[in-house]
């Protein structure tokens, strides 16, 4: 399985907004972290969505080793 890049060794806080669609970057190589910029296309990496159900600080995941993806789980402390 192809690995993807490790965009920031940090969390991403981000304010969403509620009702409000977001397409995080799952390959890591989005110059628009944490959000999807097309650089994915031609692999086998897909955006996942967020969808906000309230407005509120997120914290997007930046290692892209979150088991809770979008959303950061703290993998970012896992040594690479």
């Amino acid at each position: 399985m192809t690995q993807p890049v490790r965009a920031t060794d940090t969390p991403i806080a981000i304010a969403v907004e509620q009702g409000k669609d977001y397409y995080w970057c799952s390959c890591g190589q989005s110059k628009s972290q944490p959000f999807c910029d097309g650089s994915h296309k031609g692999s086998a990496f897909t955006p996942v969505k967020y969808s906000a159900a309230e407005s509120k600080t997120v914290h997007f995941c930046g290692c892209k080793a979150s088991a809770n993806q979008p959303l950061c789980d703290g993998s970012h402390k896992n040594p690479v």
